[in-house]
């Protein structure tokens, strides 16, 4: 697999994803639902660069643990591509498989730092009543906030024990975890490689 076949797998991944976000953010207010099956929902979420709508706040003037985040995956990025890189020299002959599961992983995380770097500053805040707009924005380079939105409540689980609760969302359902097609693709991408190419990275 060349580089000029990764550049081009990132770059097609990472306009799914911001299509689809860019779509629910100026499309949905913040928390609205639209119900697609019984156990597949939209639901827009927004949150400081975490995981699955999970939140980051330290508080203060500034959020050190967003910024931080974001620096991190700053440099991830960088060195994930540098890495990617150095595989597909021809010399190496990486298996496809290996470099199509990292390039997974690259666009996503690129995905949700685009979220993080720019939407702060081109979009209106979300709030449960307006739906955002371009505009004067609500935050600072590298302070936006990350769109969520892919939500599966399979079912209820009303008896889940406190030490598991964080399996469950607030209706109870089980993994209530809120994610966007970033999430899903490091995810995916990560269960890929640890099953199939786990030898590879020995």
């Amino acid at each position: 697999m060349k580089l000029k076949n990764v550049t081009i797998m990132v770059l097609v991944l990472l306009l799914l994803d911001q299509i689809l976000k860019i779509w629910v953010k100026t499309s949905m207010c913040l928390d609205e639902t639209i119900e697609i099956l019984p156990w597949f929902h939209l639901h827009f979420v927004e949150n400081s660069g975490a995981a699955f709508g999970m939140r980051l706040e330290v508080g203060g003037a500034i959020d050190w643990g967003k910024l931080m985040l974001s620096l991190f995956r700053v440099v991830m990025i960088g060195a994930l591509g540098y890495y990617i890189y150095y595989l597909t020299r021809p010399e190496r002959r990486t298996p496809r498989g290996v470099l199509i599961g990292l390039t997974l992983i690259l666009a996503g995380a690129i995905g949700n730092l685009v979220d993080s770097m720019f939407y702060g500053m081109i979009f209106t805040a979300s709030t449960p009543l307006t739906v955002a707009t371009l505009g004067e924005g609500y935050s600072t380079f590298l302070m936006g906030k990350v769109v969520d939105m892919f939500y599966f409540p399979l079912f209820q689980w009303n008896s889940c024990p406190e030490w598991l609760s964080f399996l469950v969302d607030y209706n109870n359902y089980f993994f209530g975890a809120i994610f966007n097609l970033a999430d899903a693709y490091i995810s995916c991408a990560v269960v890929y490689l640890l099953l199939f190419h786990y030898k590879f990275f020995q």
